[in-house]
């Protein structure tokens, strides 16, 4: 099969479009036939080697967290899914190819694009984590930096979901559009925390950072000199301020009941990762020259 391969870490130039063997679905699996994979910041680091220690890499590697498409075969005792069914998730092997295996899925609704359906696993998964994490709840306060990214666009709408308030930090270009999708916006840089205070008079409940722009200091600052209720999915460097850094570990059988209800509020309109661009398989890596940029509102996605 077609497949986006590389043989070493690297830059986006280590990709390239080659082959790679049919994978076989094992027990609880099923095999799809991709028609949309999402590019995510996390791809980017897994191909650089950044993210060796969290997702381990084997040469030759496809990338691909995410996919969405037709289910092609299922594996021994997966009775809830048939051959033809159009679904959505996590790829267990690299999605940035024609077929891929997934344990962790939800039917597709009708009325959701293959391509907004592969957008949403991976950004709606992190922001749900880490809002279950922090336990944010209604009539809350979240401070959410990187708020106009992929992740960041899907927590201000699940925390808006809960009834929290979050005061999202980003450029101004985004501020506009964050309003809209009912976060307070600051931007970010010398001057966040009276910026921030001015925003939220009331304090900071927790903090959710999706940047990594060295927003853990100020973060602790905003939080009354505590770690507690601080979480950043983006700071390699997160030990050393004393927050956690998390990047997964949501059990299968629950990112599928997630997916589920996610794909309902897409199907309602009130939750969606917009697609900003779509590439051909071929030209992966320009969409992660582009999504290493760090400046892309919402998702890119590859076509199969």
């Amino acid at each position: 099969m077609r497949a986006v391969v590389h043989h070493e870490f690297g830059g986006p130039d280590v990709l390239g479009l080659g082959t790679a063997g049919l994978p076989e679905p094992g027990p609880g699996q099923v095999r799809v036939r991709v028609v949309a994979a999402g590019v995510n910041p996390a791809d980017c680091q897994i191909r650089s080697g950044l993210l060796q220690e969290f997702f381990p890499t084997t040469f030759p590697a496809v990338p691909g967290l995410e996919l969405a498409g037709v289910v092609d075969a299922v594996g021994p005792g997966r009775t809830d899914v048939a051959v033809g069914e159009e679904v959505f998730g996590f790829a267990a092997t690299g999605s940035y190819a024609e077929y891929a295996l997934s344990g962790a899925f939800a039917r597709k609704p009708a009325g959701v694009s293959f391509e907004a359906a592969a957008a949403l696993p991976v950004a709606t998964e992190t922001a749900r984590r880490v809002l279950d994490l922090l336990a944010v709840r209604e009539g809350e306060t979240l401070l959410l930096h990187g708020a106009a990214g992929a992740v960041g666009q899907a927590a201000v709408q699940l925390a808006a979901l809960r009834g929290a308030t979050v005061v999202g930090t980003a450029s101004p270009a985004n501020h506009a559009y964050l309003r809209d999708l009912g976060a307070v916006p600051v931007a970010y840089g010398e001057g966040l925390a009276d910026r921030v205070r001015d925003a939220a008079p009331q304090g900071v409940d927790a903090v959710f950072d999706a940047a990594g722009r060295n927003a853990l200091p100020v973060s602790i600052e905003l939080r009354g000199g505590t770690t507690d209720r601080i979480v950043t999915i983006a700071d390699h460097g997160a030990a050393d301020h004393g927050v956690p850094f998390s990047p997964g570990g949501t059990p299968p059988e629950v990112a599928a009941a997630w997916f589920a209800e996610h794909a309902q509020l897409a199907a309602e309109g009130r939750l969606t990762v917009p697609v900003v661009e779509t590439f051909a398989l071929a030209h992966a890596a320009k969409a992660h020259a582009l999504s290493e940029g760090g400046h892309v509102r919402g998702k890119l996605v590859l076509t199969v």
